[in-house]
């Protein structure tokens, strides 16, 4: 059977060898392992290395995102205002596809969702997307974790990675993947949160700051880096977190979380003022990186002359 397009250049996560492909599942040529295809969706987990396992998928369990949400629940998450927004995001993915040429094939990593500001990616019917993730959603293509991205080296023009990192067990070896699957002149896109309250529920692990973040794609030459959620909304969720924390009773908490949030959303919109000042880049709520595949890295001495926060 023919390998459809979305799929060629796939490995085997476990060994990195080629597969057969068939619409009920994928066989490793070389260790054998064998892969189930669910709803035309390929599971591709080394359960080795990742937290979830593949009959969680095989029996469509909840992992990350809660798939069966009540009509109730629903409406009253509906009725919660927004207290975050990505003022950067849309303008940088629109530098992103003038950018990339024709025709590029662009790896998403946690797009079973629309990513923040993505529409112009989107929308290119010239570009050709592969959405990953470890939950099924609208828009997922292949179940895979990020530490074994199950694609050869050099397969992609293009990595999305949005608000993903935070939520991996070891983002340096996700970075490191990313940089393999990526073409000699790829590039890369990233956010990841600072100073964020806890999200995903146990799935959450880690923050970076401005430099930690410069640190972490050190194999990249950077393009643009900066904030791109502002301390209006790292307020905004702090001060939510903090009366959120006085109870454990959850329908106490949901009224909380709708009560507060309709006080402090305004505080987002402070972001509009503050994203490109000098001290977004000691208090922002996430950081963004766009940057270019390559073999030449900064020392950390280097890396800590690029601080542009406040200066003592």
């Amino acid at each position: 059977m023919n390998t459809p397009e979305k799929y060629k250049n796939l490995q085997c996560p476990i060994c990195k060898n080629g597969f057969k492909y068939s619409q009920l599942a994928i066989l490793c040529n070389s260790c054998h392992e064998k892969f189930p295809v669910i709803d035309g969706i390929p599971i591709l987990i080394n359960e080795k290395n990742s937290l979830f396992n593949i009959n969680s998928f095989v029996n469509k369990e909840d992992t990350t995102f809660d798939l069966k949400v009540s009509g109730i629940k629903s409406f009253l998450l509906g009725c919660v205002p927004n207290i975050g927004t990505n003022f950067i995001a849309k303008e940088n993915f629109k530098l992103i596809a003038k950018d990339l040429p024709s025709f590029s094939k662009i790896l998403i990593i946690g797009g079973s969702i629309s990513g923040k500001g993505m529409e112009v990616i989107y929308e290119n019917e010239k570009f050709f997307l592969v959405s990953s993730d470890v939950s099924f959603g609208p828009k997922t293509d292949i179940i895979c974790d990020g530490h074994d991205i199950p694609f050869e080296q050099g397969t992609f023009d293009c990595v999305i990675i949005q608000a993903v990192l935070e939520h991996v067990i070891d983002p340096y070896r996700v970075v490191s993947e990313v940089h393999r699957v990526l073409k000699s002149t790829g590039l890369v896109y990233s956010e990841i949160p600072f100073m964020q309250s806890g999200h995903m529920r146990e799935y959450d692990f880690t923050r970076f700051t401005h430099l930690g973040t410069l640190r972490l794609f050190n194999n990249f030459q950077r393009i643009d880096s900066g904030p791109c959620c502002g301390s209006g909304m790292a307020l905004a969720w702090s001060v939510r977190g903090f009366f959120t924390s006085f109870t454990e009773n959850i329908v106490i908490r949901r009224m909380l979380t709708l009560g507060v949030s309709l006080l402090v959303f305004p505080l987002k919109y402070f972001d509009r003022l503050t994203i490109n000042k000098t001290g977004s880049f000691d208090t922002a709520s996430a950081f963004y990186f766009i940057g270019s595949k390559s073999d030449v890295t900064k020392t950390d001495k280097e890396i800590i002359k690029l601080y542009k926060g406040m200066q003592r």
